[in-house]
Order: C-alpha cells, then structure tokens, then sequence
C-alpha cells in the first residue's frame, strides 16, 4: 500500500512535470511559428524549449519510477492533474476539464477495479496495428488545419504515448531491453506529434487529448494486447460512457480554449486603427498580368491608407530576400524558373515552408488574404489557419490559363479542369472569406460548392481621361488589344477580323509565348502594315495607346474581370468583346460596345466594321463605358476589403452588401443607358 502511495505522489510530480514543459514547449514553438521539421531545428535551441524538455525528462523519470511501483490503471489516471494545471495557468473552460478528469478516471478506475492488470506475453501483430492506427491518425492530421489538426495530431500522440506507458510497465516487469527501446522510438514519436500540434492550437487541446487518449489507450492495450480480463458488458458500457464524457470534454476545450499569441516579434510602432496585412502572392510585379497587377495596386492602396503591408512572393532569382518597395515590404522566396512559361517562376512548397515560420514570426500579421492557391498560396494558407489567423482568399485563376502552357491533349483537357477546381475548393475552403472579381467569377465558385462575394479588383480612375471629340484625325479606325500575347487571349481571332474588315488597324500592346506565331500570321493574312505589334509598355505608355486609340478589342475566353478592358473603358472606348466569362458584366450589348460569339471571326469583323464606320456611336458608348467604369473604383475596392479585414467572420448576408450595391448599380445604370437607347 505504501508503494502504491508513493507511486501517486511520484505521477502527480510527474504531472506538474509535464503541465509546466508543455506551456513552455508550446510557446516556443508558437513563437519560433512552426512545428515542421525544419523548423524544429529553431525551436530546440530556444532556452524556453530546452527548460521544458528538461521538465518533460524529468518527468518522464518520474513516471517510469511510479509504473515500476504500481499497476498501470493506478499510475496512468493521476495524469489527468496535469490538464487541471494547464486549465488553471490558461484560464481555460473550467467545466470542460471537469468534463475530462472525471470521465478519465471514471474509465481508468472501473478498469482497475474490475479486472487484473498483470502483463503477459505480448502479442506483436496487435501492438503493429495499434501502431498503423497511429499511423493513419497521424497522417489524417498533417493534413488537416486549424484547431482540428491539433486535436487529431495531439491524439495521434497518445496513441503512441499510451501504447509506450505500456510497453514500459512491461519492460520494467520483464527487464526486456527491446520492449524498453520500442518505448523509446514511441514516445520520441509521439513527441514529434505533439509538437505539430503546439504549432496548430492551445496548449490546453494537446494536454487535453493527451490526458484522455493515453491511458485509453493503455486499457485498450491491457485488454486487446496484453490479454487482460475486464468486467463484462455492465462495466464496459459504463466505460465507455465515461470515455464519452472525457472525449466531449475535449472538444469543448478544443472549441473555448483561447490562443494567445506572442507579442509581435521586431515590428514598429502599430496604430490602433491601421492593420498588419500579409498579402500571399505567387505573382508579383514586375511580373505582367492581371493578378500580379490587382496584388500590386491592392498592396500600394492599402499602405497608402496607413496599413503595415508585407508581401510574400516568388523572387525573380534563385535568391530570395526583403526589401521595401514604395510603401510596400516586399518578402522575397527563392524561386525557379518553369519550361512552361518563359517568365512565371515559381516556389516549391518546402521553399515557402523553410522561409514562412521565421516570416510570421517577424510580421505576426493581423490579416492574412491570399491571391492564389498555388505554392506560396496554400502554404501561407495553411500556415494562416494553423495560427488562428483571418484568412480572406481571392481568386483569380481558371484553368483555361494553364492549359495552353502544357503538353496536356485536347482530350484531357476536360479531367484536368475538373481537378484543377477540385484543388482550388480544397484549398480555399479553409478561408473564413473567399472573393472573386465580378458575380460570374463569384457564381462560378459556388457552383463548384465554394461560398464567395464578388469584389471588383477596381482601377485607378484618376490615370485615366478621355478627350472629347473624335479620337483621331484619320479615317481608319484604330482598335487596341491590351494583354499577354498567350494562347487563352485568342488575338488570331482579332487578327483573322481585322483581314476581313475595311478601314481598321490595330495596335496591339502585350508580350508573350505567342508574339511571333501572331506576328506570322499578320504577315500570312496580309495585314502586317495594318497591325502594330508593342510589346510590352509601362503604364504610362499603355494610357497613351489607350487614348489615341478608338475602340477596344478582348477576344480573351478565361477572363474573371478584365483589368484590361475595364481600363479602356475608363479611357473612353467603347468595346467589342466575346461573349464569355465575366466580359458581358462589363460590355453591355448595344450599350457600350457589341458582344461576339467567341471564336467567331466573322461576328467580330462585322461588330469592329459596324463602330469603325459611325464616330457618333462611338462617342455614345464611349461615355457609357466610363459611366460602367465608375463603378469600379479601387477606392470602393479598398472600401471592401479593408471591411473584410477587420470583420472576417461575419456571415456573408451581413458583409455582402458592397458588391451587391455594385451589382446593383451596373443593372441601373444598363437600365438607364437602354432606355436612352430606345
């Protein structure tokens, strides 16, 4: 009787032991920002973490000392002491670990005092399939987010905690020196475990799931694998109402326990009102395109308002680095060049990971929104959420603009898409808000079962003006493209009109894969001295084509807003574009400028002849596309996002109500410009 008192007193130590190590293992790993194995490097050299491992070890001593001096459902209950000191020092949901203590001991107590406890052989094949379900728990973690991957990585740990408390009772009894390493590599293991779950959540759900998991899982080996006898039906039905208990009080701790974060680790002076904003990009400028475009207007807006705003993107080297860009703090990840585009680069996942943990630790963001579900996307997402941060995800991507970079067949192009948006819904479902640029890009992600709020990307109005009049002395009439010369644009279509119209030009700002088969085929049709190819131009060079310019053409099929086109209207032109995605939210037909069916040559050359020949309507439709432009101000676009910034977790009837007045007011000015019409 005196052993099995002095047992007590060592596991209740033991248990202090282990409450104080694993606050302080969980600070340091949430400080350090990442329980990934690289990053348990940085983590291990903190003094916070080497105290706490010290706490731990001792413990654990203290703990094999105490199963040496009584039996395992004896020993193993007195843990749950270390959930009430955590809930104590957190100041957790008092009930909740009630819950957990008196559910666990209820379990564990009925199991000692029913049945006889004493080791025997051990059955190999059993303990392996106690390890595969470890295993798989594991595995099921990793991959999950938030404070669920904490739960299930922190059960996955006592699991392997459990099946090692009883690997030790038995080797003690057994002096068996493999069963001793055996429990070794299990609780290393499990350690492992823990720490990705400190990385993902309260100390309170680890210790939580550790106090229920172990020692059921030590009466679950002592029944199932030790062979050890139990107290019939009656008894097991009341046990497992106590492990129902001890379970349901671990989710309630998993739902109410708070995680407080560390101070911002090297930031400045933060303004009560102002936001620290990470911007997660895998396209920047000085890359060219539309995406890269709204993150660079969006980050240069947002500190131009008073915001701390970092950026996370690929480097255009293999070299990655910070640097301050305007106003903007540019964060740099190594990146690699890909044979698909001669210009994308792009992050490898474990790049982004090696460089993300020291990033948030130094920014500590208040907001995380993302710009794609790519590399650097999903692993700051992921990231984002482990943290308990807001995430806000916009997308931008289609899979028509992959397709035409890639030696995928025709025949898949089908599958692929499918998957492509499949992969796009997994990754962004974890955001507490999802956005796209216009109601058809917003539709389109709820009809693959992902809830999303249309926000325009938004111009600045102010670059723009039209002049009055007619826009240029000549009687031919000159048409601008602006946009990347790649396949999902369809400039031939453009090109192929424009053989087959009388008095029209071209001038064609763009660069990309397809520039020389372009600049071929104007030389095939004839109409070389019609069409003026300018590569790429700054922005400044792009407003002046714009402006000299007397209506806009966007054959394009995979456009989400138009940035392009939205910008031509801002100038004044009237458009002429295909009739797909989300180009008819800002071509009105017959209002500012003329739909075509895409891939229709013919149609297009009759809608380009139709305005090159009447400057009245021109003019006309001109003024209405900067009316429609109007409301597509980056201002507004800033208006919303920063709304979503602060209050992320709204329901999205009481914070959509932005885009829904835009969409409001498009269908009256349409109204309006009709009725003009008529």
């Amino acid at each position: 009787m005196n052993n099995i008192l002095f047992a007590v007193a060592l596991a209740a130590l033991a248990a202090c032991c282990f409450a104080t190590a694993i606050h302080l293992q969980h600070r340091s790993v949430r400080e350090t920002g990442s329980g990934a194995p690289r990053g348990l490097w940085r983590v291990v050299r903190t003094p916070t973490w080497l105290v706490g491992t010290s706490l731990a070890a001792v413990g654990a001593a203290l703990h094999v000392f105490a199963l040496a001096m009584a039996p395992l459902a004896v020993v193993q209950p007195v843990g749950v002491l270390s959930l009430v000191l955590t809930t104590l020092i957190g100041g957790h949901s008092r009930r909740a670990a009630l819950a957990v203590c008196a559910g666990t001991v209820g379990f564990v107590v009925l199991a000692a005092t029913t049945g006889s406890l004493t080791p025997s052989t051990v059955d190999a094949s059993r303990v392996q399939l106690v390890l595969v379900v470890a295993a798989v728990m594991a595995i099921v973690g990793l991959r999950a987010a938030g404070r669920i991957r904490c739960l299930v990585l922190a059960s996955s740990a006592a699991v392997l905690f459990g099946l090692g408390s009883a690997l030790v009772r038995a080797a003690v009894l057994d002096g068996s020196l493999g069963l001793a390493a055996e429990s070794a590599a299990l609780m290393l293991a499990g350690g492992w475990l823990a720490h990705q779950a400190y990385a993902s959540g309260p100390p309170a759900v680890v210790i939580g799931a550790v106090t229920v998991i172990d020692p059921l899982t030590a009466v679950a080996v002592g029944i199932g694998v030790y062979g050890e006898a139990f107290g019939g039906p009656l008894v097991m039905t009341a046990q497992l109402g106590c492990a129902a208990l001890a379970i349901g009080g671990v989710i309630a701790l998993t739902r109410s326990a708070p995680d407080r974060r560390p101070t911002r680790i090297g930031a400045g002076p933060h303004h009560p009102t102002a936001l620290r904003i990470l911007l997660a990009a895998d396209t920047y400028p000085p890359d060219v395109n539309g995406a890269a475009n709204f993150a660079g207007r969006l980050a240069e807006g947002l500190a131009g308002r008073g915001h701390d705003v970092h950026v996370v993107c690929p480097s255009a080297t293999s070299e990655g680095g910070s640097a301050m860009v305007g106003q903007v703090t540019v964060h740099r990840i190594a990146s690699s060049r890909t044979p698909f585009h001669p210009t994308f680069r792009v992050c490898t996942p474990w790049q982004v990971s090696r460089a993300l943990p020291q990033l948030l630790a130094r920014v500590r963001p208040d907001v995380v929104h993302v710009q794609a579900h790519f590399a650097v996307g999903r692993t700051v997402l992921r990231a984002a959420v482990a943290h308990d941060l807001p995430v806000v995800a916009t997308n931008h991507f289609m899979p028509e603009n992959l397709l035409g970079y890639g030696p995928i067949p025709r025949v898949l192009h089908g599958a692929f898409a499918r998957v492509a948006w499949r992969d796009l819904v997994r990754v962004y479902r974890r955001a507490q808000v999802v956005t796209a640029p216009t109601p058809r890009a917003a539709n389109l992600l709820r009809d693959k079962g992902l809830p999303a709020r249309a926000i325009s990307c938004g111009i600045d109005l102010t670059r723009f003006g039209a002049t009055g009049g007619p826009r240029s002395a000549s009687t031919i009439a000159t048409v601008v493209f602006v946009g990347r010369l790649d396949r999902e644009k369809n400039v031939d279509e453009l090109l192929r009109a424009l053989a087959r119209t009388t008095g029209v030009r071209a001038e064609i700002v763009g660069d990309g894969v397809c520039r020389a088969e372009l600049t071929a085929l104007a030389e095939h049709l004839g109409i070389a001295d019609l069409v003026r190819f300018h590569g790429f131009l700054p922005d400044d060079g792009v407003v002046a084509v714009l402006r000299r310019g007397d209506l806009f053409c966007m054959p394009g099929t995979a456009e989400l807003q138009s940035i392009a086109t939205l910008e031509a209207m801002a100038t004044g032109l009237p458009v002429v574009a295909a009739d797909a995605m989300a180009l008819p939210h800002l071509v009105h037909h017959g209002v500012n400028g003329y739909l075509y069916p895409p891939g229709d040559p013919v149609a297009l050359a009759a809608a380009l002849d139709t305005l090159a020949a009447d400057p009245t309507a021109r003019r006309a439709m001109g003024t209405a596309s900067r009316q429609i432009a109007a409301h597509h101000d980056l201002d507004s676009t800033l208006d919303a996002f920063e709304d979503l910034y602060r209050t992320p977790h709204r329901e999205e009837s009481d914070h959509d109500h932005t885009g829904t007045a835009r969409a409001a007011d498009a269908r009256r000015a349409r109204r309006e410009h009709t009725a003009a019409a008529g």
